[in-house]
């Protein structure tokens, strides 16, 4: 079982250099669908995701088709669309706990996943709740950050050492 955050059409290197180190950090595939709003060589890219940039698995897909049809060579895939237009919530008990491989896909962080590809798939679709009518979406980075946690909370944080003691990071 393998968890993947997917970036459609990332616009701001900052959020895509935070969800990197958030994938580090969290043994998570990144994976980023062109076009891009940035080039991935651009030095704040690198400063967001620091020195782990080189410790994430990432795979480039030329578009959403072309990661579609990445997707379908995966048996235990399980596509999540992260939206705001959504019956079920992120946080549904069990949703991750299977051995899927869990792909969540997030959208461009000023139009989102293109509305065609969401009426065709509206029973992936899940949703961060939150109030509305003051803001329009959350941050791309805190919305991968919040749905890779929920996996990996009802995964037990499989993989990831629970405990860290001073004497032990001291060490390091």
């Amino acid at each position: 079982m393998t968890n993947h955050i997917v970036l459609f059409e990332p616009r701001i290197h900052f959020n895509t250099g935070n969800i990197a180190r958030t994938c580090a950090a969290t043994n998570t595939h990144l994976h980023l669908i062109r076009p891009f709003g940035f080039e991935i060589t651009d030095k704040h890219l690198k400063r967001a995701g620091l020195d782990y940039w080189d410790k994430v698995d990432i795979t480039y897909h030329d578009d959403l088709s072309a990661f579609m049809t990445y997707l379908n060579g995966d048996e235990a895939a399980k596509l999540h669309l992260i939206t705001k237009f959504a019956e079920h919530d992120y946080s549904e008990d069990g949703l991750y706990t299977d051995d899927a491989n869990h792909y969540f896909l997030l959208g461009r962080e000023d139009t989102g996943l293109p509305e065609t590809f969401m009426r065709d798939h509206p029973e992936k679709a899940v949703r961060i709740p939150m109030n509305d009518e003051h803001v329009r979406s959350l941050n791309l980075s805190n919305a991968a950050a919040i749905v890779i946690y929920e996996c990996l909370r009802q995964q037990h944080y499989q993989g990831l050492e629970l405990v860290h003691t001073y004497e032990k990071d001291k060490l390091k």
